[in-house]
């Protein structure tokens, strides 16, 4: 997959959320950050508008992604309109219709259910 032209700097949000934990609205639409199964696939991909734009193996450091105090938070209403979005895409792979399902690989449990899991919360029994 073939990145679009990345922004130095992009306005991102945490979502609270474990599988997709940034969101950003760019020009309009949303940008979102799948956290992927490292290393076994790229530590990221990016959608725009639930399209994939492509995997990243690191975010660029300008934008800030490992400074976590200093990010805002989305509202419930954004977090629910990026989960919509997102519906289906938890898995590696989800988004050309062939999601992960390797023995050595977590990507099987990223339902949607488990997608909407806020991060504190406790893994299932």
């Amino acid at each position: 997959m073939k990145l679009p032209a990345l922004p130095s700097q992009v306005p991102w949000h945490d979502t609270d959320l474990t599988v997709f934990p940034y969101a950003a609205r760019v020009d309009g639409r949303w940008w979102i950050l799948r956290l992927n199964g490292f290393p076994d696939h790229p530590l990221y991909t990016l959608f725009i508008d639930a399209e994939v734009g492509g995997d990243l193996e690191d975010a660029p450091a300008t934008w800030w992604l490992r400074a976590p105090a200093t990010r805002p938070v989305l509202s419930a209403p954004e977090r629910a309109e990026v989960l919509r979005l997102m519906a289906g895409l938890g898995p590696y792979g989800a988004e050309a219709g062939t999601p992960c399902t390797g023995d050595w690989c977590t990507c099987s449990v990223l339902t949607d259910e488990w997608a909407a899991r806020p991060k504190a919360a406790p893994p299932p029994p």
